[in-house]
């Protein structure tokens, strides 16, 4: 019974989400482009010209956010553009994802190699202004255990970025609050030189969910 009180209570909150509105009214895969949106409103983070990589991407509605902002041509009424863009986006996820006019997909574990090349192939000899995260592991409920996966998920962006990243690149992932989080937070300062957290408005209130952000990697490659 508690369950399904749950359920409807989430429905409920869901349906009415004016940020769930808004992306079903602008074309938006999920209501999340709304967090990276706030995030780069205020950081700059998203400037034409860059290669920016999207890990965890599906359904996809960073990697539209991003190719809004990377467009060199005029809104047709929704999340997409006519007209290329200025920059190379790369969004990577081990779940299919719907194809993004400009946007590469790969499907598949970024920490294996055959993935790894095809993303070299297509970098050829850029590097990587920007890696976006918005993963997030199944999550069991029982703490020390989520705690493990959410900081696992977390290790595997900042490898990614220390290998891929510009010296004065940046690094934005999803995080929970609780435990572990401080570790995370301390991990992110070893390898970046600014570092701080976001709590956009689009993310739900009773959630614990936030975001941290890194700049300038300490150690270039």
């Amino acid at each position: 019974m508690a369950k399904n009180r749950f359920n409807h209570s989430w429905l409920h909150d869901h349906i009415n989400d004016p940020y769930v509105k808004l992306a079903q009214r602008e074309g938006y895969r999920a209501r999340a482009a709304y967090k990276l949106k706030e995030i780069d409103e205020q950081d700059k983070l998203i400037r034409p010209g860059q290669v920016i990589v999207d890990l965890g991407s599906t359904p996809g509605s960073w990697s539209q956010y991003v190719r809004n902002k990377l467009s060199q041509g005029t809104r047709r009424g929704t999340a997409e553009r006519e007209g290329g863009i200025d920059g190379m986006i790369i969004a990577l996820d081990l779940l299919p994802m719907e194809p993004i006019a400009d946007v590469h997909f790969i499907q598949g574990d970024f920490r294996e190699d055959s993935v790894l090349i095809q993303l070299e192939e297509i970098l050829g000899e850029r590097e990587v202004d920007l890696v976006i995260s918005d993963m997030a592991p199944n999550l069991s409920g029982v703490a020390l255990a989520d705690a493990a996966r959410i900081e696992h998920v977390c290790d595997l962006a900042l490898e990614f970025s220390q290998k891929h990243l510009k010296p004065d690149g940046a690094l934005l992932v999803k995080c929970f609050h609780g435990s572990g989080y401080s570790q995370i937070v301390e991990k992110f300062k070893r390898q970046f030189r600014t570092v701080a957290p976001r709590k956009p408005k689009a993310s739900r209130d009773k959630s614990a969910e936030t975001f941290i952000l890194g700049k300038h990697l300490k150690q270039a490659r």
